[in-house]
């Protein structure tokens, strides 16, 4: 199929594209990469009066690493997250999760903010930021505000984005002394669309895990911090039994079911990635 009529524009500077956004008399929407946009714009699922093109916005793409955080402009194609060398030194999780989507050629098209804001459940990136505790900064032509990445997911393909609004960058805290892991499970290998995923960050003192931060995809309608998981896990020594971490996750899925596996097929799952990511992470325990 073909799109229906829409007016495009190209602005050149932020100002620009959050004027043409909010004056719009009928809907317009922002294009980014266009790996999602594009297809819902040719099966005719989305009809806006205007399409907004980012890509010759200056200012929106670029990776910050500092002492404390690592700040990824929201149209920093995914390639560049998987590849950038400082971000992959302070935050390696991160670029392995970028890596983890679709196929080389569409990383090399899809942004950072594009990902987030199509909001896919089962989508790793989501699901990544909020186990990172990430904040993600809107503009609009009103200003800027601030979201925690656990409240811009509200539901498949729903976020906290306002009418008017742009994603413009993410900020992600260094975590002194934690260690990372995504873990995922897909219907067809690496390259596959992901059923489950996990992300998974924590901190370990001697033979103790002393903090925990988790996040799952897959098993809701929105990517998930699992708390009862992270209290389970925190205060395990090496070589206890995962029952009760896995348990404690398993109790906060509620995971869909189609074609591709069933809801107890999908619980399963999570158990199998996160006891991945955790034995991973903290070697030298029973997996039980």
């Amino acid at each position: 199929m073909k799109p229906a009529a829409f007016d495009y524009q190209a602005p050149r500077t932020l100002d620009e594209a959050l004027a043409l956004l909010a004056g719009a008399d009928r809907p317009a929407v922002p294009l980014a990469g266009g790996q999602s946009l594009v297809p819902l714009l040719n099966q005719r699922r989305v009809r806006p009066a205007t399409v907004v093109d980012l890509n010759r916005v200056a200012g929106l793409a670029g990776i910050r690493v500092t002492a404390d955080s690592v700040r990824v402009g929201a149209m920093t194609r995914l390639s560049d997250v998987e590849a950038d060398p400082a971000l992959t030194a302070a935050l390696p999780v991160l670029a392995h999760t970028a890596g983890l989507v679709a196929h080389r050629q569409i990383r090399h098209r899809s942004t950072l903010g594009g990902s987030l804001c199509h909001a896919d459940p089962a989508g790793q990136l989501p699901a990544c930021v909020v186990a990172l505790g990430a904040r993600l900064t809107l503009h609009s032509t009103q200003g800027a505000r601030t979201v925690d990445a656990e409240d811009f997911f509200q539901g498949p393909h729903l976020t906290a984005r306002r009418p008017g609004e742009l994603l413009t960058a993410v900020a992600i805290p260094r975590r002194p002394g934690f260690r990372h892991r995504f873990e995922e499970v897909s219907r067809r290998g690496s390259a596959g669309r992901p059923l489950v995923g996990v992300c998974l960050a924590v901190a370990v003192e001697g033979p103790v895990v002393v903090q925990a931060r988790l996040a799952a995809s897959g098993i809701a309608d929105r990517p998930v911090r699992l708390r009862e998981a992270e209290r389970a896990l925190v205060g395990q020594p090496r070589g206890t039994s995962l029952s009760g971490v896995l348990d404690a996750a398993s109790a906060a899925a509620d995971p869909p079911g189609d074609l591709h596996g069933s809801a107890a097929y999908r619980t399963d799952m999570l158990r199998t990635a996160l006891r991945r990511a955790v034995t991973r992470l903290v070697p030298e325990r029973n997996a039980a």
